[in-house]
């Protein structure tokens, strides 16, 4: 290579200068710069597009998964205020004794000396006798004036007829209380059913818990007083009052043997189970 074209020419020009170009060595040097920038190219673009795809994929399986959504039914006790234990009330004050009658101790007559005779064993005058009492000892005391004895009482074994109930009276606890037709399992199918048909307002709601519905079952199983104790004023609570007042009528509680307008409380459980 001449002098004068060492200084303008590259570093691959001037080591293949006269050796064989055409063998391929020289043209596989100079391509492969670009060879490299292309590959490099090709690559990110296969790894762009294989983020932007696994995106997209997450993003429209997560629309498509629906929640699974539990409904359970609890069963709540009722539980009882405790009251406070009262005293017992004070003992009733004692009757004053009665009042003491005069009696006369009366002697059989007996012929003794006079010297001999003991001072209570002295034979009372007719006229002492007359408004005395004849007993066997002598005791001062009012005449008797026809106080007659106060009147035993009678501790017999007669037991009064409890009062009945008043017809209206609300129980709030019983022996037997107030069932849906069906028992809990059509219960469950009945509260299910429609929560179903409220179910993507409630999902946007996003509440969840467990409602307590209050009502009152009355003798022939008609609903009245239809309230939620919890989650007022959310749409579960409203639900599920519509639904009690809505539906068939309750078989009535029972209390000794006979049906009764009694408290119901209801509880109903709406779970979202996120995965």
């Amino acid at each position: 290579m001449e002098i004068s074209k060492i200084l303008s020419s590259n570093l691959l020009d001037i080591i293949f200068d006269g050796r064989n170009k055409v063998y391929g060595a020289y043209e596989l040097r100079t391509r492969y710069s670009k060879r490299l920038t292309t590959a490099l190219i090709i690559t990110a673009s296969l790894a762009l597009l294989i983020l932007i795809a696994s995106f997209l994929g997450s993003k429209f399986e997560s629309k498509d998964k629906k929640q699974d959504i539990v409904i359970k039914e609890v069963e709540m006790s009722n539980i009882e205020e405790e009251k406070p234990v009262e005293p017992p009330p004070p003992p009733p004050p004692k009757p004053p004794d009665p009042p003491k009658i005069e009696m006369a101790k009366f002697t059989p007559p007996k012929v003794v000396k006079d010297e001999e005779v003991k001072p209570e064993e002295e034979m009372k005058e007719i006229e002492e006798l007359k408004e005395a009492t004849i007993s066997t000892v002598n005791q001062e005391g009012q005449k008797d004036l026809g106080i007659v004895a106060p009147p035993v009482e009678d501790k017999g074994g007669v037991v009064a007829a409890p009062k009945e109930d008043d017809e209206d009276k609300v129980f709030q606890k019983v022996e037997i209380e107030a069932k849906f037709p069906g028992g809990e399992q059509a219960w469950s199918r009945y509260i299910s059913r429609e929560i179903n048909r409220y179910m993507d307002e409630l999902q946007e709601a996003g509440k969840a818990g467990t409602c307590v519905v209050q009502f009152i079952v009355d003798k022939e199983g008609n609903i009245s007083e239809v309230e939620a104790l919890t989650l007022k004023g959310t749409k579960l609570a409203e639900i599920c009052v519509n639904a009690v007042k809505k539906g068939p009528k309750w078989v009535p509680a029972e209390q000794n043997g006979r049906k009764v307008k009694a408290y119901r409380k209801q509880p109903v459980t709406f779970q979202i189970q996120e995965e």
